[in-house]
């Protein structure tokens, strides 16, 4: 019999419970006043490297170039546009920072959105067809409960429509005249399709669509093309998919594919040889997923003639289609690709994959935002590359390079170091583990190290340029990420090896994996910070308790701790979509046994523990705030020894954290600066002084 002594902090609204939370918050604060220094030596770092006064590219759709801008000082975007010069314009104008934009109109300033809220989120942002009303949402709270307004584009006034406790995404009709949203009901399932006529009053909005299965969720969108409207519904291993035409919103939807239990597909809208078609992607005898063609009346996946071929070592992500192309986004050797068809009027091109120089990267295409795009958008970056925005044209193989994320401070990419290395983990499966470190730290040379983790969710965690980052990488920490199993980097298989009854692949893997570092000199016990947040939150108490001496400190990010508990429970948010996850303790005897096993809260034991330092949030949906709560009192009641177990609650956000961007800098300058100070890293930065003056 396990005795939960600390489950009464699950009451939110008892004052006991908020006098608990802020006492934490209180304790917290003492026990790391003596870093308020170098925490605002970070802050100033970050904010010094990062160009405030700032645009995005700009992204065609309809006859305007739509884009957002920051500005210094300012928490969060301003969102605008510009018109296109001609309809064959397909350059984005070249904007500048702190420049007037020629026929720049604000769409949303949500600096205004914002103000006197300690929170502020924009979820859905949709302009209609005829380019005169703006359909958006917001959330004041960080619950992710949001509401739906409508505002015209030409006065600028918000119609009286107005709905709420909507989830993220808003859908137009093509006429304009109804919107398609999604809420969700008591556990945070979106479970049901709404129709809302404009200038209605919420009450009479139409159910469109039901989702009664509980391991389902659902939502609508319009694909690229315009020509329909799809719902979706899915749980982790099974989807279904509703079509329409959109010129006929209150028709009926008609089922695409009937559901099947461990089928997964995915559809979209695109035009062959004059002919409407579907284009699926679908995992039916294909682990790695398949892609296909069909007529718009498809009712079967037999109907399909392939474009890609099922592959063990390929591992097909998405796809997305305009008039002309295809881009499909993949993965191979563990690293993302871009492979693109020609939709010619003879049928479908041979497909090719778009080459990156780099031995490490990421790279994907994001999506067409206008149907008649010609180019096909990339994203690019590396652990030394920032951001980069890069337009493909697939007729001539030219890349224009449209902006590449600006580092300020004279950033030089020659400074750093990024490597790979393979662990072989104690069941033979060779786990990558990527490596990044200023050029001046020595491989193999006993240094302070932070090793990250998540590995759930087929979640692939690829290479990216953190500014961040870069004030540990100054102070000589190694950043190591492990691409344990539970994640994608390595395909579907790599996935399924670290879930359900294989769940503990993901932490034995990141065992394996610090134990590499030590092993080959990469640093020593007393020099390693473990990281990791949401499910990599389970995965860091996990660790906490089966390696504790592996580790100096271990930050756990809104971390998923209380597993058993959580998963027992279908009241509580996403549990039941969450059991194909994790499996159904409910129901199945060997899963609550595999589950009470690991789950970090149940499994806390009287020995010495690294140092510990947890983050949540109050209004945290996906994993509350009490799982944290409760794992940090017992860990404090129950572990040897005195290295600091601590907690912070933020008392106004949601689980992301911090909603405006200094104010999220700030706090990851609070747990950057305390992994600096446990893993006894110099507080100030090695080789760049005078970022510490120049901010």
């Amino acid at each position: 019999m396990f005795v939960d002594d600390y489950e009464w902090l699950r009451d939110r609204d008892d004052p006991r419970t908020l006098a608990y939370l802020e006492a934490e918050n209180t304790y917290t604060a003492a026990q790391t006043a003596h870093l308020a220094e170098l925490r605002e030596t970070i802050y100033t770092e970050i904010k010094t490297r990062t160009q405030e006064t700032d645009l995005s590219v700009p992204s065609r759709t309809g006859s305007y170039w739509y884009y957002r801008r920051t500005a210094e000082g300012q928490q969060y975007p301003i969102v605008c546009r510009c018109p296109a010069s001609s309809a064959d314009d397909w350059t984005p104008p070249d904007l500048r920072p702190g420049q007037a934009v020629d026929g720049e109109q604000v769409l949303l300033d949500c600096n205004a959105l914002a103000a006197g809220h300690d929170f502020f989120a924009l979820g859905a942002f949709s302009v209609s067809l005829d380019e005169r009303l703006l359909a958006y949402s917001t959330d004041l709270t960080g619950a992710e409960r949001y509401r739906v307004q409508v505002k015209s584009l030409s006065t600028g006034d918000l119609l009286p429509d107005s709905i709420d406790n909507t989830l993220h995404g808003v859908t137009w009709s093509t006429d304009g005249s109804y919107l398609f949203y999604s809420t969700v009901n008591e556990a945070w399932r979106p479970n049901k399709i709404w129709r809302h006529a404009l200038g209605s009053d919420g009450s009479t909005d139409v159910l469109v669509h039901e989702e009664t299965d509980e391991r389902f969720w659902t939502s609508v969108t319009r694909t690229t093309s315009d020509r329909f409207l799809l719902i979706s519904s899915g749980s982790k291993v099974t989807s279904e998919h509703r079509l329409l035409d959109a010129a006929d919103p209150t028709g009926e939807f008609r089922v695409v594919v009937p559901r099947a239990n461990g089928v997964e597909y995915d559809v979209d809208h695109a035009v062959v040889d004059g002919e409407d078609c579907l284009v699926v992607l679908h995992n039916r005898d294909a682990v790695n997923f398949t892609l296909g063609i069909a007529p718009v009346t498809m009712t079967s996946l037999a109907e399909l003639r392939a474009v890609i071929a099922p592959s063990d070592t390929v591992r097909l992500s998405d796809v997305s289609v305009s008039a002309s192309t295809l881009a499909v986004n993949l993965r191979e050797g563990g690293l993302p690709q871009v492979r693109t068809f020609a939709l010619t009027g003879d049928g479908i091109g041979g497909g090719t994959n778009i080459g990156f120089d780099e031995p490490m990267f990421d790279a994907s295409a994001t999506g067409f935002s206008d149907w008649r795009e010609p180019f096909v958008r990339l994203a690019y970056s590396s652990w030394l590359t920032p951001a980069t925005v890069v337009d493909y044209d697939p007729r001539t193989g030219e890349r224009h390079v449209r902006k590449q994320q600006p580092v300020l401070g004279g950033y030089d990419p020659a400074d750093y170091v990024q490597t790979r290395e393979w662990v072989t983990a104690r069941d033979g499966a060779r786990v990558p583990i990527s490596i990044v470190h200023h050029a001046q730290v020595a491989p193999r040379s006993n240094s302070p190290l932070l090793v990250y983790g998540y590995g759930s969710y087929e979640t692939s965690i690829d290479p990216y340029l953190s500014i961040a980052r870069l004030s540990l990488l100054d102070r000589g920490i190694v950043f190591v990420l492990a691409h344990v199993r539970g994640g994608g980097e390595m395909g579907r298989r790599w996935y399924e090896e670290g879930k359900l009854l294989q769940k503990k692949n993901t932490f034995t893997d990141f065992i394996d994996t610090a134990e590499h570092l030590l092993r080959t000199g990469w640093t020593s016990p007393d020099r390693m910070v473990a990281l990791g947040g949401s499910a990599g939150g389970l995965l860091m108490g996990a660790v906490a308790n089966a390696a504790p001496d592996l580790f100096a400190g271990i930050v756990a990010q809104v971390p998923f701790v209380d597993a058993l508990t959580s998963i027992l429970d279908p009241s509580l948010p996403l549990t039941v979509i969450e059991w194909d996850e994790w499996g159904d303790p409910l129901h199945d005897p060997e899963t609550y046994a595999y589950i009470k096993s690991y789950t970090p809260y149940e499994n806390v034991e009287a020995k010495a523990y690294p140092a510990i330092y947890s983050l949540t949030s109050i209004h945290d949906t996906r994993v509350l705030y009490v799982e944290p709560a409760k794992w940090t009192a017992k860990l404090r009641a129950t572990a040897t020894g005195d290295r600091p177990i601590l907690l912070k609650c933020e008392m106004s956000a949601g689980h992301g954290g911090m909603s405006g961007r200094y104010d999220a800098w700030r706090e990851t300058a609070d747990y950057h600066a305390w992994i600096i100070d446990t893993c006894g890293a110099p507080q100030k930065p090695r080789w760049r002084e005078d970022l510490i003056t120049s901010g």
